[in-house]
């Protein structure tokens, strides 16, 4: 029994021993190691934290520079597109205004060639007159009604020839006060042509006036007359404009203006706001001068204001 105890008493102690060599401190070669292992990894860590530091710096950076350079770069296309913008605005200003210009030209060269029409038509009709003429003078020769022998001592008796009808032409003056050294009218009228396209505006005006006071009675006086309207009209003094345009319509009713008349004064009344009126006006260009250039235009104008061409019922 007794040695049943030693026996037991000595396995615990020997148990003991081997827990307490189990749980107790490890040896000094093996802390070390572990110690040699744990700095390696922190180094290792630093190491790894200050190349990620570096390449988020470098990254950065390079960032930063893409930035200021889309930003110079976007800076620089506003900069060309401020610039391209105002060309376009030049050049629109500056077509406009040889647009007008030309416009104004080809008016002034249709009136010339209407005016040369005009003449030659009148001077065809003076050679059907003075055919006519001679025809009846043969006839009369001819079938001896006007051969009577002369009384003696008198002279042969000479028919009595009407003489032609005077030309009345854009040269030719048709009022009887015209003061002395006043100018021709052809040089009234080419001048105020020439100054309406050159923007001189008030003299044109006045060209157009002394036409009209001094030769009112011409081929041309409905255009001198529809060119004060254009001039009240590029002046924005659209109610003389309208009523420049009024006495193309209602003194030369044989106007080959009368189109542009209507249109123009449509126009000006609209610039006035008188909508309604304007839109009335329009609508008779497009009634009475279809197929034309102001047929055209007017149509644009209406369909630009939303009105219909024709009138609803």
């Amino acid at each position: 029994m007794r040695i049943r105890y030693i026996a037991i008493f000595s396995a615990a102690i020997f148990v003991g021993a081997l827990a307490g060599s189990l749980v107790g401190p490890r040896p000094a070669g093996a802390v070390a190691r572990e110690i040699l292992d744990l700095q390696r990894d922190v180094t290792t860590l630093l190491q790894g934290q200050k190349e990620l530091s570096d390449k988020v710096i470098q990254d950065h950076a390079v960032m930063k520079t893409l930035v200021e350079q889309s930003s110079d770069n976007v800076n620089k296309l506003g900069a060309t597109m401020s610039s391209l913008q105002k060309s376009v605005q030049d050049v629109q200003a500056n077509s406009g205004a040889r647009l007008d210009t030309m416009s104004t030209q080809v008016q002034g060269l249709s009136d010339n060639l209407e005016e040369i029409k005009s003449r030659l038509g009148k001077l065809n009709q003076q050679l059907v007159d003075l055919q006519n003429t001679v025809q009846s003078l043969d006839a009369k020769i001819s079938s001896g009604g006007a051969a009577a022998p002369p009384a003696t001592g008198t002279a042969n008796p000479t028919p009595s020839v009407a003489p032609a009808k005077p030309m009345a032409s854009g040269s030719s003056p048709s009022n009887s006060a015209i003061p002395p050294g006043a100018p021709s009218a052809d040089a009234l009228y080419s001048n105020g042509l020439r100054d309406i396209t050159s923007g001189k505006y008030d003299l044109a005006r006045s060209e157009f006036e002394d036409y009209l006071k001094y030769y009112s009675d011409t081929d041309l006086a409905s255009n001198a007359q529809f060119y004060l309207g254009e001039i009240f009209y590029k002046q924005k003094q659209y109610t003389d404009a309208v009523a420049a345009y009024d006495k193309v319509l209602t003194n030369y009713p044989k106007s080959f203006k009368l189109g542009p008349a209507r249109l123009r004064k449509g126009m000006a009344l609209i610039e006035l706001g008188q909508k309604t009126a304007g839109v009335r006006e329009l609508r008779e260009v497009v009634k009475r001068f279809p197929g034309s250039d102001e047929d055209r235009l007017a149509r644009a104008k209406l369909k630009e204001l939303g009105a219909s061409i024709t009138p609803s019922r």
